[in-house]
């Protein structure tokens, strides 16, 4: 197994290397760090915020990193939506998710006390990324303001990821 920063660095080193991929390695990060329980074993978000510096030194343009990141992102939280709206009240019960009780209770109280917001907020935390969508499917939040809420949180945190660093490259001159 890879240690976190021998994955960031082959990931980071592939980008580097074949710069027009970009948007697809940063749609798959995105799409595993949204993904119920992938995201506890893809570290991807350190990754993600190499990205930055690296697509503006590249001379990739931001636009479309950005929005595969921000639909990776939506794809892997409307799964895992889905995953809990099936499984309802049996989720608990289901491999893998039963090897996590304490992660899945924090996720339904979190959702409890803020509701949808609960979906926006969670975007930002990385231990509530991977559980709270599934609680949202589970305990049935309707699906259009789901995908609302997905869809605007995904797309400030794609920014608020990628941004700074290509910012500040472009600012520096690098």
């Amino acid at each position: 197994m890879l240690d976190l920063h021998a994955y960031a660095q082959l990931a980071l080193s592939f980008v580097m290397a074949h710069a027009h991929y970009a948007p697809y390695v940063a749609f798959m990060l995105a799409f595993c760090e949204s993904l119920a329980l992938v995201s506890l074993v893809v570290p991807a978000t350190f990754v993600l915020l190499g990205l930055g510096p690296l697509i503006a030194a590249g001379g990739v343009p931001l636009f479309p990193v950005w929005a595969a990141t921000a639909a990776g992102a939506v794809l892997g939280d409307t799964v895992s939506y889905w995953v809990g709206f099936y499984l309802k009240g049996t989720a608990r019960e289901r491999w893998p998710l039963n090897r996590f009780p304490q992660a899945l209770a924090r996720g339904e109280r979190f959702f409890l006390r803020f509701g949808t917001w609960s979906v926006f907020l969670g975007r930002f935390s990385g231990p509530l990324r991977a559980f709270v969508p599934l609680v949202a499917g589970m305990f049935a939040m309707p699906h259009f303001l789901f995908q609302m809420v997905n869809i605007t949180s995904a797309m400030l945190w794609a920014l608020l990821l990628l941004g700074p660093g290509a910012a500040a490259v472009k600012a520096l001159g690098w």
